[in-house]
């Protein structure tokens, strides 16, 4: 009798999923970065700062007196970009990864500006409501990058050191993708299947690297995109070719942090040009020029980027701060 009793209640388990599914098929992506998340020893936690609610994951470190590294993510990105480094930095760092305001699982409010200096000053307030005490390390890549530049520059008190990787912010060599953006389009767009595997092939270069998305967690991304089409919009037309698109190379000068530049140089997105007007700017950074990668470096070369990471706060220990 118990046989098929536990049968039926399989049955009806696996109904109720397909049913789930079918009305949300990105139950899916939300799973994967669950698995993902634990995978790489981190935690789910939220807080509210600057009028918004954060979603975040963090992990604690080994040893208390290590330094805490923050990691913003970049345009139509998430937290999860940052767990394969995030898996080869645990215990050595206290690590926060939010989803910036706007995206991911955090707060998006109707109305707002989600360009530069605006995500630069809610970005500020998460810093002091998470790291009250210390200035932290914080890491941007790509919109993320162009985002802690203005952070370092304009809050200095709470950024200790910034590394910027694939950094946007600064009028880097004419590409394909930039180009399209500066032509009023968003070379990111995803519609359908093509459109979602044309974005993949953009920000990846090494194919070993590059996710592989089945269906029907496909079809849940897919129209999740579609839904923040809009959004995506917006933004890009802020951070992309706005009156605030170059303020962070600009400001970049006003950093006096200990700083990394990390780039690949088969980078399709923001191109490896971008590393050198950086560099100009903040002539005491540390420069670090990847091969065999794109846009994606800390997906596509995490152990590599955790290294340049690790070698650069460790040569900068005696920076009060740290």
């Amino acid at each position: 009798m118990a046989k098929p009793f536990v049968l039926s209640l399989l049955l009806l388990a696996a109904l109720v999923a397909a049913i789930a599914l079918w009305r949300d098929p990105y139950l899916l992506v939300r799973a994967e970065f669950a698995r993902q998340r634990v995978a790489a020893g981190l935690s789910a936690g939220t807080l509210e700062a600057a009028g918004h609610r954060w979603a975040y994951a963090y992990r604690e470190a080994d040893d208390p007196a290590a330094p805490t590294l923050v990691m913003l993510h970049g345009y139509t990105g998430s937290k999860e970009n940052w767990y394969p480094l995030a898996r080869e930095l645990r215990g050595r760092y206290r690590l926060l990864i939010p989803d910036l305001p706007g995206w991911g699982a955090s707060e998006r409010k109707p109305g707002a500006a989600y360009g530069f200096p605006e995500q630069a000053e809610r970005v500020a307030a998460f810093l002091r409501a998470a790291s009250p005490d210390r200035p932290v390390v914080l890491l941007g890549h790509s919109m993320g990058g162009g985002i802690a530049a203005l952070v370092a520059a304009r809050h200095p008190d709470t950024v200790a050191k910034v590394g910027l990787l694939n950094a946007a912010g600064v009028r880097f060599k004419d590409n394909r993708f930039g180009l399209a953006v500066l032509a009023g389009r968003n070379p990111f767009a995803v519609e359908d299947a093509e459109g979602l595997q044309r974005y993949l092939d953009t920000v990846f270069f090494d194919a070993a690297a590059k996710p592989w998305i089945p269906w029907p967690a496909s079809t849940g991304l897919i129209e999740k995109r579609r839904a923040d089409a809009a959004f995506e919009q917006s933004v890009l037309d802020r951070i992309g070719r706005g009156e605030d698109s170059l303020l962070p190379g600009e400001e970049a000068a006003r950093i006096r942090q200990p700083a990394l530049l990390l780039w690949c140089r088969q980078d399709a997105v923001i191109d490896a040009s971008a590393l050198d007007l950086y560099a100009a700017r903040i002539p005491q950074a540390r420069k670090v020029l990847l091969d065999g990668c794109g846009h994606m470096s800390l997906m596509e070369r995490p152990r590599e980027v955790a290294d340049a990471v690790i070698g650069w706060i460790d040569a900068h220990n005696g920076v009060a701060g740290h």
